[in-house]
């Protein structure tokens, strides 16, 4: 199964991971430029590996637990780096740190549904909230050193990553909060059904 082109590409985001966060440490406009491109490929595999596998009926249980890891590695390690050196402008460690809880959230909520066999499907918003947070994520990555070094010093980069991952922000709350509706319900519903049979 590792050997499925799927399953590569998730791998291939899960490597990634420690050369960007690298890049961003080196803080130089070519490495600031390099850790921006390293993450919009992760973001495009990202995107490929689940059409791969369901054009090729290559779904394993082994990419749907690989997919999510890689996903909050590359999001969460990349945050993490850019709040640890202070290059989350405009007070963008707040929507950092919102995203990051609701990824626990949602992870948490995954594993006990998945337990009791009911899934959290990805809804439409939650995929605008994943646009807006990876789009925000690179232009961040980039900053306003890559625009001077691909001679657009007049586009403000960084204030645009500033905006989107406020904005990405708020879809966050607002999905955290369906989804984690959507688990308690189910909680609820096992938790009647469980009383109804011992009485």
């Amino acid at each position: 199964m590792l050997t499925d082109l799927p399953n590569l590409l998730t791998l291939s985001r899960i490597i990634v991971v420690p050369l960007v966060v690298g890049l961003v440490v080196l803080h130089t406009p070519q490495t600031d430029c390099a850790a921006c491109v390293l993450f919009i490929l992760a973001g495009i595999t990202d995107y490929l590996d689940g059409k791969l596998a369901r054009a090729w009926n290559q779904n394993s249980d082994l990419g749907r637990m690989l997919d999510p890891i890689a996903d909050k590695l590359l999001v969460g390690a990349s945050l993490m780096v850019m709040a640890g050196l202070g290059r989350l402008p405009y007070g963008c460690l707040y929507p950092a740190i919102i995203i990051l809880s609701r990824e626990i959230l949602v992870s948490g909520l995954r594993e006990y549904l998945a337990a009791t066999r009911v899934g959290l499907p990805v809804t439409r918003l939650a995929k605008w909230k994943t646009g807006f947070q990876m789009t925000a994520i690179g232009f961040l990555l980039a900053g306003d050193s890559t625009a001077g070094l691909l001679h657009i010093g007049w586009l403000p980069v960084n204030a645009l990553g500033a905006i989107m991952m406020w904005i990405a922000a708020v879809l966050t709350l607002i999905t955290g909060w369906d989804y984690l509706s959507t688990g308690l319900r189910h909680v609820s519903g096992a938790g009647a059904g469980a009383t109804k049979l011992s009485s």
